[in-house]
């Protein structure tokens, strides 16, 4: 029963434990010394350009701050809307979430390519730029995450965590809001400039921060041996389905729309049709691997009780998730400008040309730094505080 509940830290003496956290801890460092190298060598040694001016590490960020918003949904489906079953998951989800968001924020504040910047952007607010918005945005998400939090774990102010998540829920949705208003707002590039960009980001926060949730939940509870029964799987197994067709159904109203319009005629055939590597990206790997082949395994009748099925959905999910952020973030800058709708323009500065991009293994190594900073954050966090139930078996509400 719920009153008889109890948390835990993770107790495990194995060796599997351990090496995974000193893997993480290896990767973070190499991810530091990849942005150190990109701070001293310059941007150059990068494949980002004065057109393509957000690479690969902003996929990895952008993702892990979406995948942050959508963690704490557990959280708050348990104290918002009164699901009791989600309760027991409610203190890692908070903390997953927060991990999350600091590892996000730790690769755009490295690849700045002068970290210390950001004590401008912290003093110094133009209100009219969203990313202005999405300093307090982040911050006050971390500071809100947190102490509701304390107040799931303090019994003595329990009756105020309800009021708390209702809060917590409210900011992430604004700060998913605001991730997604970052490109919908800029109305120059023909793949942005949609309203429908932010509730589409809220969508696939739910999706993306579910699928990662769901790994770390299944290895927390092997790594301890605890009690996971398949029910609380097959709840969980639902939620990551519903969600995956809601982000389906938003590509697919987003592409309908541009394609509405004629003027956006020439990003679609770029993107659904003549894009090389976008093209591939946004067919194979975003619809294919990243919806349809988790939609086959979580709802074929024979896989519906098979963890190693569930496993692999929300790693296919995660897959898709950087082949539609890499579509979004890089696609939309290699589509030429269009400055002067309606005239031909012609010079030497590559007017109407698809801009290249090639990420160099300095990109990817700060954005796997990144990753792995987040889950190391949730593996010791889990590790050193009692947020984990010591089981979770069929009879628990």
């Amino acid at each position: 029963m719920q009153s008889s509940l109890r948390y835990a830290e993770i107790k495990t003496s194995t060796s599997g434990y351990w090496s995974i956290l000193v893997a993480l801890t290896l990767i973070a460092l190499i991810g530091f010394a990849s942005a150190h190298h990109m701070d001293t060598e310059g941007h150059h040694i990068t494949g980002m350009t004065n057109q393509v001016v957000w690479g690969l590490p902003h996929v990895f960020a952008i993702f892990l701050i979406v995948a942050a918003s959508g963690a704490l949904n557990l959280a708050s489906i348990a104290s918002v809307f009164g699901k009791q079953d989600y309760k027991p998951l409610a203190r890692f989800s908070a903390v997953l979430s927060i991990a999350l968001l600091v590892g996000g924020l730790a690769i755009l504040l490295l690849d700045l390519g002068r970290p210390d910047r950001l004590i401008v952007a912290m003093t110094y607010y133009n209100f009219k730029s969203i990313f202005a918005w999405n300093i307090i945005l982040y911050t006050g998400f971390i500071v809100i995450v947190l102490a509701y939090l304390w107040l799931m774990m303090e019994r003595r102010m329990h009756r105020w965590s309800k009021p708390a998540g209702l809060l917590a829920f409210a900011w992430r949705l604004i700060l998913t809001t605001g991730t997604g208003s970052i490109f919908g707002f800029l109305v120059a590039r023909e793949a942005y400039d949609s309203a429908l960009l932010a509730p589409m980001f809220i969508v696939m926060s739910f999706a993306f921060g579910l699928a990662v949730f769901i790994l770390l939940l299944m290895l927390s509870f092997g790594l301890d041996r605890r009690e996971l029964d398949d029910s609380h799987l097959q709840r969980l197994r639902k939620l990551l389905g519903l969600f995956t067709v809601a982000v389906l159904y938003f590509v697919i109203v987003f592409h309908l729309t541009k394609l509405y319009g004629t003027q956006n005629h020439d990003f679609e055939r770029f993107i659904l049709v003549e894009g090389g590597i976008y093209t591939m990206l946004f067919w194979l790997f975003q619809i294919g691997l990243g919806n349809l082949l988790p939609l086959a395994l979580v709802y074929a009748p024979g896989l519906q009780h098979s963890r190693p099925a569930l496993v692999v959905a929300s790693l296919l999910v995660i897959l898709g998730a950087f082949a539609q952020l890499y579509i979004i973030i890089i696609g939309g800058q290699a589509f030429p400008l269009n400055i002067f709708p309606g005239y031909i323009v012609e010079s030497s500065f590559f007017d109407g040309v698809i801009n290249e991009y090639a990420p160099s293994l300095w990109e990817f190594l700060l954005g796997i730094g990144g990753v792995t900073s987040a889950l190391l954050i949730a593996l010791l966090g889990i590790r050193v505080l009692p947020i984990m139930p010591e089981s979770l078996p069929a009879d628990t509400p």
